[in-house]
Formats: structure tokens, C-alpha cells, sequence
């Protein structure tokens, strides 16, 4: 009997794990995902959120074992910003459901998020065949990871992965506003925001089958990315964003004041007045802009303030790895 409370008692104890899959038309690769992920996370609970597919994901995935849910706003920021919000649990293993993440890692990257007490583990992708990544997007990834490191100070290599791991904290504290393949970027901005603790792991990318086709829009999507990135600079580093225009403003208007003074030094007149309007018209507008960057600092640090609150309120998760969580371990 004591053994058997003993039990009952570890048991209730154990994280519980919960397998995100977002998919819009991976009815060829979702049952084999949710077999790979089940198998690789016995413990865990697979959730599968259809997005308007029309090829028969949701019966395929219900079919394999998953749990179905679906979302109908388009878009796979609308989709994890649902998952994050329906689905209870301690830890959160998000994957997309087209078979290019190897499973199989799953348990090694919850073991690091537990044993260092990690809330984000991103599997950074390393593709073991030439044609797993196209090649706009080879060069887009590396791009825009290079542009959110000098915005940001970010410390990925692979910002736009859709493979992580997350704690409940960072789950239930993140404020997604992201409706498409934006949603990595405001994931990893949001950590960077807070300063949580994170990890990154390389792991293998595979290409995808035949029958099996990517989402993403190369020029499309990338431009939506981009304007996401600045949008979220303009949030989390207000001061930095609007004296950058504070400072080019003020330069332009001692350009375009640099003659005048010069004439006036030398022959006591101001021959060009509406230039020297237009320098102080440009001067006062750097004045407002660099006013504007001091009240959006404020308005910003109250709502990290918000944020981090958010964050402490949820419990901490222990240090049991995984392999001691699963049956026989």
C-alpha cells in the first residue's frame, strides 16, 4: 500500500507533456509525425490544430492517435496563439507536422529545458540534404537571423525554427500578436524582452517528401517577417528606434543650416529663409520624435513590468529529466 501511494505520489508529480503539431495540408506526413512523436514521448499527449486543411489532415492525425483540434483563423500565429492558450500542461514541445524535425530528439531537448531550468529550447536546423532548405529561404534565414541579432542582441542561430520547447511560463506569459510565419520571430524576441533563460540545440533537417509542399512565401511572408522585426524593435526598444530618426532629422537640419550660418557669419544676412524654416522645422520634429522615443521607453517598460509579473506568477517546473518521467526509466 505504501508503495502503491509512493507511486500515485511520483506520478502526480511528473511534468506533463504536451506535443504541439500546427498543420495546414500535411495529410501525406501527420500520421507519421504524431507515430514519431508518440513513440519518442510515450508520456505525452499529442494535440494536433487543423487550420482549414482540405485534404484530410484532421481525420488522418485523429486516425494516428492525436488529439484534433482546429483554428479557423488562417495562419500559423493564430494557431499557436490557440494551442498556447487551450492546451494545459507543464511543457510544450511545438513541431511542425511535415516530418523535416526529427522526433526522436524530442525527449533530449526537454531533459536540457528541465535539467538547466530552461523556459525556451529552439532546435536550431542543420540540413543533412541539399534540397531540404530551398535556396531564397537558405539566404533569408541567415539574413534575417544576422538583422535580429543587431537589433536585438540575439544570442540564436536559428530564429526562425518551428522545433522548441517550452515551459509553462513562457507559454501562458507570451502575448502573441503574430497571425502568420511571423510567430518564431516574436517567440524569440520575447524571450530576448523578458532575458529568459534559453538554450539551442543543432539538430537535423530533413527535406520534405513529394508529396508534400512548404507554406512559405518567399518574397511574401519575408516582407510581412521584416516589417514584424521593426514593428517589434519599435516596442521593445522605443528609445533606440525613434532617436535613431531623432538623430538623422537633426543632421539633415544642420545640413541644410550649415550655409546659412555660414552666410550670416560672413555678411551678417539670411538670404534663404525658407531654407532656414525648413532646418528648424526638421530640428523641431527631431526634438519631437526623441520626446516620443521617452514616452513609448515608458509605456514599454510598464508592459515588461506586466509581462515578467505574468511570468512569476506561474510555478517553476522541477529538475526530474525525462528519462527518469517515462515508464521503466
Amino acid at each position: 500500500m505504501d508503495d502503491l501511494a509512493r507511486r500515485l505520489a511520483v506520478e502526480a508529480a511528473r511534468p506533463s507533456v504536451a506535443v504541439l503539431l500546427p498543420c495546414y495540408n500535411e495529410a501525406a506526413t501527420i500520421a507519421a509525425t504524431v507515430g514519431a512523436f508518440r513513440a519518442a514521448l510515450p508520456e505525452a499527449t499529442v494535440y494536433v490544430y487543423d487550420n482549414n486543411s482540405t485534404d484530410g489532415t484532421a481525420e488522418a492525425a485523429g486516425a494516428a492517435g492525436a488529439v484534433v483540434r482546429h483554428e479557423p483563423f488562417q495562419g500559423k500565429g493564430n494557431v499557436v496563439r490557440r494551442m498556447f492558450a487551450d492546451v494545459d500542461a507543464d511543457i510544450y514541445v511545438m513541431a511542425d507536422g511535415d516530418m523535416t524535425y526529427d522526433p526522436t530528439a524530442a525527449p533530449g531537448l526537454v531533459d536540457l529545458l528541465l535539467r538547466d531550468q530552461l523556459d525556451m529550447v529552439v532546435g536550431a536546423r542543420v540540413d543533412s540534404e541539399e534540397a531540404a532548405y530551398r535556396r531564397g529561404h537558405r539566404f533569408g534565414n541567415a539574413l534575417f537571423n544576422r538583422i535580429t541579432t543587431a537589433m536585438f542582441g540575439s544570442p540564436f542561430k536559428d530564429i526562425f525554427s518551428g522545433y522548441r520547447v517550452f515551459s509553462r511560463r513562457f507559454a501562458k506569459s507570451f502575448p502573441a500578436s503574430s497571425s502568420g510565419f511571423e510567430i518564431e520571430a516574436e517567440l524569440t524576441v520575447h524571450a530576448i524582452d523578458l532575458k529568459l533563460r534559453t538554450g539551442e540545440v543543432p539538430l537535423p533537417y530533413g527535406k520534405r517528401p513529394e508529396n508534400s509542399h512548404s507554406k512559405l512565401k518567399t518574397y511574401r511572408d519575408g516582407a510581412r517577417i521584416l516589417w514584424t522585426l521593426v514593428n517589434m524593435y519599435r516596442a521593445v526598444q522605443p528609445l533606440r528606434f525613434y532617436g535613431l530618426i531623432a538623430g538623422v532629422l537633426a543632421l539633415a537640419s544642420l545640413g541644410l543650416a550649415a550655409p546659412i550660418v555660414q552666410t550670416y557669419l560672413e555678411t551678417g544676412l539670411v538670404p534663404r529663409f525658407p531654407t532656414a524654416i525648413l532646418s528648424a522645422a526638421v530640428m523641431q520634429l527631431a526634438f519631437l520624435m526623441l520626446v516620443c522615443g521617452l514616452v513609448v521607453d515608458a509605456v514599454s517598460g510598464g508592459r515588461r513590468e506586466m509581462k515578467r509579473m505574468r511570468y512569476l506568477d506561474l510555478p517553476a517546473l522541477s529538475c526530474e529529466p525525462a528519462a527518469a518521467r517515462r515508464p521503466g526509466g
